[in-house]
């Protein structure tokens, strides 16, 4: 009989969701305050050192464990294939842009109101995961329904709706899963 073995199989994603986690029990823990402080985005002095942190952070940031859950299932679904396909490294470094951009967005265009959440990195996966049986060229009809439904619902909803959910994100958080699918389109893992 074969040994059981549970394997830390994708560290990008699993670690990404710990952070979360730890950042959502901080919340709840010590207040609405410490998520405020260090978990969202939003217009402040840049002459806080905190503000260029929270570029990073927000996407950690959840405000309540349904917000996480919704997030976190998506994100352990997409990631770890993306990570066998990418590797971790660059998957972190996929996480990385897009909370910074999606930050810089929320920064600029949207200066009363905050930012929190890992759906802009949630929907980058998604997009990006699109591309991960295409090689060569070509665009895979899997990234054609993935924008039709998924980032095209969204910008539905995004004029329709006047909701606390920032459709923006999602369509940022797309867009650029898009753009690293066509950067590293039929590259493997090194």
């Amino acid at each position: 009989m074969k040994k059981l073995v549970i394997r830390f199989n994708a560290p990008a994603t699993l670690t990404f969701a710990l952070l979360a986690l730890g950042a959502l029990v901080l919340g709840q823990v010590f207040g609405d305050g410490v998520t405020m402080k260090f978990f969202c985005v939003y217009r402040s002095s840049l002459a806080d050192p905190l503000t260029y942190l929270r570029f990073f952070t927000h996407v950690l940031g959840h405000a309540d464990y349904s917000h996480y859950m919704g997030n976190m299932l998506l994100l352990l679904l997409v990631g770890p294939s993306l990570e066998e396909k990418y590797g971790w490294k660059k998957i972190m470094w996929f996480i990385a842009v897009t909370a910074l951009v999606t930050g810089l967005v929320q920064f600029i265009f949207f200066p009363g109101s905050a930012l929190l959440g890992a759906s802009g990195i949630v929907f980058m996966m998604i997009v990006l995961s699109s591309f991960t049986e295409s090689r060569g060229g070509g665009i895979p009809v899997t990234l054609i329904l993935v924008v039709i439904f998924y980032l095209g619902g969204e910008i539905i909803d995004g004029i329709r709706n006047t909701d606390s959910i920032s459709q923006l994100t999602h369509v940022v958080g797309g867009a650029l899963g898009m753009i690293f699918g066509f950067l590293y389109r039929g590259r493997r893992r090194r």
